[in-house]
């Protein structure tokens, strides 16, 4: 039997990282859901994450 652990430690960004998934997946061209999204392929999945990371990388060099 598996478990989520997973607490959020700022509860309030949960809002905030939902918008950034939903616009990085846009910029990527897939169509992600609110909802169930277990239909997309792992790459799919994997280019929105890869967008997310990529975003973030970089507003952390233009704050250095």
């Amino acid at each position: 039997m598996s478990r989520n652990t997973n607490k959020l430690v700022v509860p309030e960004a949960k809002e905030a990282l939902n918008r950034f998934k939903m616009e990085s997946a846009k910029e990527v061209g897939v169509d992600l859901k609110n909802g169930y999204n277990g239909d997309l392929t792992s790459r799919q999945n994997g280019s929105v994450g890869g967008q997310m990371v990529k975003k973030m990388i970089e507003a952390y060099e233009k704050g250095l």
